[in-house]
């Protein structure tokens, strides 16, 4: 039985992924741990919860050597807005934080999980079904430490022998946590707009097709790739993974089909645009289809219609 440690439990993904590994490993088998602490009581009601400052590797180092931790899942990042507002910040959190946990693999042994994401790529990436192996020059601090990321995990994979592995996330929608200060946001906020006000102002522009992904199969592909038998791995850091790709006015519409009266205006946040603009409008993740036999189970309109059902149950 595997015994886990997540860093960044509290966050977009970690905060259902943590109850999502405790119903397949075990409660007490999956330690959630994140800088802010107490955790949530959703989080820290069954199981072992911790406080780990992910830029301080001794606080890492001594969680892994108490509970005899052999993987991690290393979910601390700052998403690309905010990252843009405060650079030092990201790049400490997402590289400072990733070489601690390396480095702790490295010492005792332990398998681990990055996520990477479509931030990885840049304006001079293949916008249309991009390739697994193809340029990556973004141009924001948060793509830069998404390639950081992703090289230093293949190194210490090949140097050290690290059982390091990632993917490439795009956005990823969810119907339990609200959004972080990341690009492709709106895609979460619409439906709780759509539900709350009946009226949405979206901050990019219409035709800004992206890549994206409900939580369930996000959750999925992490379970899937670290349960993949590693001979078989050839792209390791990282996975392209898709699932989706919509601009503002499909899912306008496809909302629209359970929320008749829903409006949606524009008012156009530049610097998401820009950053927006840079990335992928749907990735190749034929790799992963290959490799490990990734096979997502949502669309668009499977998405919307668990998304606006599970929402109305809430009191918003």
């Amino acid at each position: 039985m595997k015994k886990i440690l997540i860093i960044g439990a509290s966050g977009q993904i970690g905060s259902e992924l943590t109850p999502f590994l405790r119903n397949i490993y075990g409660v007490d088998n999956v330690i959630a741990s994140d800088c802010v602490f107490p955790l949530s009581p959703s989080l820290s009601a069954e199981g072992i919860s911790c406080k780990i400052d992910a830029t301080n590797a001794q606080d890492i180092a001594n969680v892994v050597q108490k509970y005899n931790i052999d993987t991690i899942f290393n979910l601390a990042a700052v998403l690309s807005a905010k990252a843009e507002a405060n650079p030092m910040l990201g790049w400490n959190v997402g590289v400072g934080a990733l070489l601690n946990c390396l480095e702790v693999a490295r010492e005792f042994n332990t398998a681990i999980f990055t996520p990477s994401s479509i931030g990885a790529f840049g304006p001079d990436t293949p916008h249309v079904n991009t390739p697994q192996d193809t340029i990556q020059r973004p141009k924001t601090i948060y793509g830069v430490t998404k390639v950081t990321g992703e090289l230093l995990s293949d190194y210490y994979f090949k140097k050290f022998g690290v059982d390091a592995r990632s993917v490439r996330y795009p956005g990823i929608i969810s119907n339990v946590t609200l959004p972080g200060g990341g690009t492709t946001d709106y895609a979460v906020d619409i439906y709780y707009a759509a539900i709350k006000e009946g009226k949405f102002t979206c901050p990019l522009k219409a035709g800004t097709f992206l890549d994206m992904m409900y939580m369930p199969d996000a959750l999925d592909a992490i379970v899937q790739l670290m349960e993949a038998d590693p001979s078989k791995l050839i792209h390791r850091n990282s996975f392209n993974i898709a699932s989706m790709s919509f601009d503002p006015e499909l899912i306008y519409a496809e909302i629209k089909k359970h929320i008749p009266n829903f409006t949606m205006s524009y008012e156009i946040d530049e610097v998401r645009q820009a950053i927006a603009d840079s990335w992928p409008e749907a990735m190749d993740d034929s790799c992963a289809r290959k490799e490990w036999n990734w096979n997502p189970k949502f669309n668009l309109a499977s998405m919307t219609e668990d998304m606006i059902k599970v929402l109305k149950t809430k009191n918003l």
